[in-house]
């Protein structure tokens, strides 16, 4: 599945962010689709969905690739090349690497031979990477030149702060990336900007506490993070950990811009429903809450209800920041031309604990935005509403017996605005084994959250 990026490069993504807008339109698109938790005793499973508007089939579900045992709970996932790779014609954007959370099974699923119908191609076990590495639960996956470093949640038995595996580009287990967690004490997403020499992770909780499901007396425990962790990239150690306070609470995505020039980046606060705005123009980070959600007073909700920013992502023109706020129930789209003083410019309803839009395109939403994924050319945005699936039980029990959705939303990438495709709805409700949950999409040839220049 090379790409043809019509640059001088023999190595696949893109020579630079202004040469990625340009891609090809994607046909087909990837979701990771769980049973984990419906009760249906099923393996996970990687949805091949037809995006071809001019297909037959445009709309459904083409393919499923199955993995091998039940329980993994499949998150997040990551290709094993990007853009970093773009001057190495020896790789190829091939693989998808796809972790479970829940067993530390690592999946890596080739997408290149048939993009339409994508196959296992070697499975690490989970117990191996436990004993090589006191690791486990895999987060993100970046791909690193011809590396790959993952986040993981927690040690061999769940306990915090976790750290980082690093595997080659055979997906051999090299051992632990970083040499220095300094103060973390929890582990989540990161980003990394090469030639700032900076990388930042973000805190989510050790996954015994998150996993059983959200105790709101675990906040007060100390047991959900509110650091963010600036790292020295090159020597693979935290530089500096800022606290971010109540403000914070739960610091979960984190994105610098696609310009690899830029230090200008933001993280989301989920718990506390809050975007912050980071940059190092100055010669040491400074970071500041940039975006306030207010909580809303719901009867039957035991507090002022956050709006749980659960996803972040930024445009590939650095333009536009989108996020998700999975309680409310409402999709936002922010001017960031200026980083430190956004514009709401965009903003859509989908399902959601307020009431604002419980059907959408004809189907009931179990559930409400959750994962975004936006194309290379800033215009569609994919959305889907499982966020894990003791929260999905907790929060919206009817998502466990009616699956979850994916939607597209129209962006306007010149002027602002966001409108919800009305022809388009993946009902996982109608999968053959029963409902499904539908978590992180990827593009076949990249998309905003996968490529990193160097």
């Amino acid at each position: 599945m090379t790409e043809t990026n019509g640059s001088c490069c023999a190595g696949p993504g893109y020579a630079s962010p202004e040469e990625a807008i340009k891609a090809p339109r994607e046909k087909v698109v990837y979701t990771i689709c769980i049973y984990t938790g419906t009760g249906i005793e099923k393996p996970d499973y990687l949805a091949t969905i037809d995006v071809d508007e001019d297909s037959p089939t445009y709309g459904e579900v083409i393919h499923r690739t199955e993995m091998p045992v039940i329980g993994d709970e499949l998150h997040h996932m990551g290709w094993n090349a990007c853009s970093s790779c773009n001057t190495d014609g020896s790789m190829e954007r091939k693989y998808l690497i796809i972790p479970g959370v829940r067993t530390t099974n690592f999946y890596i699923v080739d997408t290149a031979t048939d993009p339409r119908k994508p196959t296992l191609f070697k499975t690490i076990d989970g117990e191996e990477i436990k004993a090589k590495t006191n690791l486990s639960a895999p987060h993100t996956v970046h791909c690193l030149g011809a590396d790959i470093i993952v986040s993981m949640l927690g040690d061999a038995d769940g306990n915090g702060p976790g750290g980082f595996l690093h595997l080659d580009k055979e997906f051999n287990i090299i051992g632990r990336w970083e040499n220095d967690l300094g103060d973390m004490k929890y582990n989540y997403d990161f980003w990394y900007q090469p030639r700032h020499n900076m990388m930042i992770s973000t805190e989510w909780g050790s996954p015994n506490t998150f996993m059983p499901g959200f105790d709101l007396e675990d906040v007060a425990r100390g047991k959900y993070g509110q650091h963010v962790h600036f790292w020295d990239f090159e020597n693979r150690k935290v530089e500096q950990s800022i606290d971010l306070g109540p403000e914070g609470m739960i610091p979960l995505e984190a994105r610098f811009h696609h310009n690899p020039d830029s230090t200008h980046g933001f993280v989301g606060a989920a718990l506390a429903s809050n975007i912050f705005h980071y940059h190092k123009d100055n010669g040491k980070i400074e970071i500041n809450k940039i975006i306030d959600v207010p909580t809303v007073d719901v009867e039957g909700f035991p507090v002022p209800m956050p709006s749980l920013i659960t996803d972040i992502l930024v445009s590939m023109d650095d333009k536009y920041l989108y996020f998700s706020n999975w309680l409310h129930g409402d999709l936002r789209q922010y001017d960031i031309s200026d980083p430190a003083n956004p514009k709401l410019t965009g903003q859509v309803w989908i399902g959601g604990l307020l009431g604002k839009a419980p059907e959408v395109n004809g189907r009931t939403v179990d559930g409400a935005p959750q994962m975004i994924q936006l194309s290379l050319d800033g215009k569609r945005l994919y959305v889907t509403t499982s966020l894990f699936s003791t929260w999905d039980n907790q929060f919206y029990p009817s998502m466990k017996d009616k699956g979850g959705i994916m939607l597209i939303v129209d962006c306007d990438n010149e002027n602002g605005g966001m409108t919800i495709r009305d022809n388009f709805i993946v009902d996982f409700n109608n999968e053959p084994h029963g409902p499904a949950r539908a978590h992180e999409t990827r593009y076949p040839g990249g998309d905003c959250s996968s490529d990193i220049w160097i």
